[in-house]
């Protein structure tokens, strides 16, 4: 009865998941080698057989039958099966080395799937195939720099009212010797078209001549996603999320993604824009829950370096990054 009882309480807790709900365990049951029990008496003929009383060894009645104890095994492949079937669908398919999730298409920009699917079949040898794959294979690394714009004036009315504070226009001089002090060459600034984006991007470009500077509405403000966990003090409609949320998803499409087939050298582009807007892009370049967005926080200013490799594969080099300027001029309002 103990046995049974330890066999179900492992079980119930294999079913509810160990460790997270990743490993499966099977129940052995182990104890002290037993001896072989004593042949059975002699019957007299005119008694019948009488089996020894519950719980006791067959050959001596006052020693009871030892409880056997438990070994619990990782059943194999269980930790594998187990998280790919709670693999929740955004993650898409699961990497061969077995530590997590990556999508290798996440841009739709990976080479088999760009290649003309008929003519992939058609071709006779992985020679010929390798040769057309080369055709649609990126060479260089992209390097975004997300920059959240300045301090600005929250008590506007409006876009056109909310513009920088003399703290915040300290903060984005900053920013841009920050930018320029790192010797790179870069290709272009794209910036939110709100008022203090744009502001933002005009003190930075000063410090980067000869960069062209371009706006897009779809680096807006806004509500991508609602978050988990919830806000307590930050609850748009859902309509919010629902027209910001497809905008600024379109911006992450546009803008985040390997180098085009065409580009020869690495790229270094910089894009002013707002902290939930580049909290968003974070979250989904390195296919993280997006969810999880407001679980970052980032300062005025601040510098956010992704990395993009021809291969599709993304690192972040740096987050929110203020370190550039003096404690009393960081802010994050």
């Amino acid at each position: 009865m103990a046995f049974r009882r330890m066999v179900a309480v492992t079980a119930a807790a294999a079913a509810c998941g160990l460790a997270g709900g990743s490993v499966l365990f099977s129940a052995v049951p182990v104890g002290k080698p037993q001896p072989p029990p004593p042949p059975p008496p002699a019957q007299h003929p005119h008694h019948p057989h009488h089996p020894p009383p519950a719980g006791k060894a067959g050959g001596d009645p006052s020693e009871p039958l030892p409880a056997p104890s438990l070994l619990l095994l990782p059943s194999p492949g269980a930790s594998t099966a187990a998280a790919a079937a709670a693999a929740p669908p955004w993650l898409g398919e699961k990497s061969n080395n077995g530590c997590g999730y990556w999508d290798a298409n996440w841009d739709r920009r990976e080479p088999l799937a760009l290649m003309n699917l008929k003519k992939k079949n058609q071709e006779t040898g992985e020679e010929e195939v390798s040769s057309r794959l080369s055709h649609y294979k990126a060479k260089a690394t992209r390097h975004i720099f997300l920059i959240r714009h300045s301090q600005y004036n929250t008590d506007g009315q409006n876009d056109k009212d909310r513009i920088l504070t003399q703290l915040g226009r300290e903060q984005a001089e900053l920013t841009g010797k920050r930018l320029a002090s790192l010797g790179l060459k870069y290709d272009k600034i794209v910036h939110s078209s709100m008022m203090r984006a744009t502001e933002t991007t005009n003190i930075i470009s000063k410090y980067l001549p000869g960069v062209c500077k371009l706006s897009t509405d779809l680096l807006r403000e806004g509500a991508p996603i609602e978050p988990n966990p919830p806000s307590c003090h930050w609850k748009p409609e859902a309509v919010q999320y629902y027209e910001d949320g497809a905008r600024i998803e379109a911006a992450f499409r546009n803008f985040i993604h390997r180098a085009d087939v065409k580009q020869e050298e690495d790229s270094y582009e910089i894009f002013v824009c707002h902290a939930n807007v580049i909290r968003y892009i974070v979250c989904r370049a390195l296919q993280f829950p997006p969810e999880g967005w407001l679980r970052i926080s980032l300062n005025n200013g601040s510098i956010t370096h992704l990395v993009i490799r021809p291969s599709g594969r993304v690192a972040l080099r740096t987050l929110g990054d203020t370190g550039f300027m003096p404690p009393e001029k960081i802010t994050r309002n």
